[in-house]
């Protein structure tokens, strides 16, 4: 039986980061070719998660992905049956690596409407978080992003976030909430600014035992998000690295004492398929190691 309560113990007081391991259909193919693997390597959506799995087990399989770095781990739903060592991936991380594992449950984003774009309606929800649970996942993520200072905008997507994670809190578990602020907005500083008071006055709103997590866009002005960090409903606030290299990633968090990484692309920069196991886990060691020293600052 899952123990919960050291899972949350743990995402509330572990020292370390969140491991995005989520890429889904969209954002597959592109991580894919950072690792060098080309489009022709795979002839269909099947090979082509095949190839994204053998990358996901390298790297939990790597002597420095584990919980004295690496708290948690998110995960794609396509990965929740697929095994390393004869478990699933779940099981594997939490039993073997000491790493909570959440499941991104987002089915993508609605057209751009008032500088946002919504999180599209997702079928089935109730019946995937019953699965998720009982497989031993903690938490869910689900992402949707503002393009720009709409006041009605964010409001819209903080409370389209929230709807959802009502839904994740009755099925027992910890929704991470993750409104990204595009970093290329024009009015970047202003939509967090924005976002930080909608978020603040959704989760002033929650009851006890009504927790849940954030994951924010490392924001301009270091600091922003600390208030919501301190909130008793509030177990973590996480930043995304939303296209920032490794080391800009690294500098920011660095800033914003109160946030820890959750990130993605910025995790597996440099890795390539075709590198030796030591230089590939030599490489991935000295990137845990930068975002593990950001994240602990």
């Amino acid at each position: 039986m899952t123990d919960f309560a050291k899972m949350r113990d743990q995402m509330e007081r572990g020292k370390g980061f969140i491991a995005a391991l989520d890429q889904s259909g969209g954002s597959t193919p592109k991580a894919l070719a950072l690792y060098g693997v080309d489009a022709s390597d795979y002839g269909s959506e099947d090979e082509m998660f095949a190839e994204i799995q053998k990358m996901r087990e390298r790297i939990i399989l790597s002597p420095d992905f584990t919980s004295d770095k690496v708290i948690g781990a998110i995960l794609f739903e396509k990965t929740l049956n697929e095994q390393i060592d004869g478990q699933t991936v779940p099981e594997f991380l939490w039993k073997k690596r000491g790493v909570v594992p959440f499941l991104k449950i987002d089915k993508g984003l609605e057209d751009e409407a008032q500088g946002v774009q919504l999180l599209k309606p997702i079928p089935g929800l109730s019946e995937t978080l019953a699965a998720a649970k009982a497989m031993g996942i903690y938490g869910t993520k689900e992402r949707s992003v503002v393009h720009e200072a709409n006041a009605e905008g964010i409001e819209a997507i903080v409370a389209n976030q929230f709807d959802v994670a009502h839904e994740v809190i009755a099925a027992g578990m910890v929704p991470i909430i993750e409104p990204e602020v595009n970093i290329h907005s024009k009015s970047k500083a202003e939509a967090e600014a924005l976002l930080a008071q909608a978020l603040m006055a959704h989760t002033d709103a929650l009851g006890d035992g009504q927790d849940i997590m954030l994951k924010l866009t490392l924001p301009e002005e270091p600091g922003i998000y600390d208030d919501l960090a301190d909130h008793p409903r509030v177990q973590r606030v996480v930043a995304l690295s939303g296209g920032y290299s490794t080391q800009d990633a690294s500098e920011r968090l660095a800033q914003n004492h109160k946030m820890i990484a959750s990130f993605s692309r910025a995790l597996t920069e440099g890795l390539q398929r075709d590198m030796s196991e030591d230089g590939f886990r030599s490489a991935l060691g000295d990137n845990i190691r930068q975002i593990y020293d950001a994240s602990v600052a």
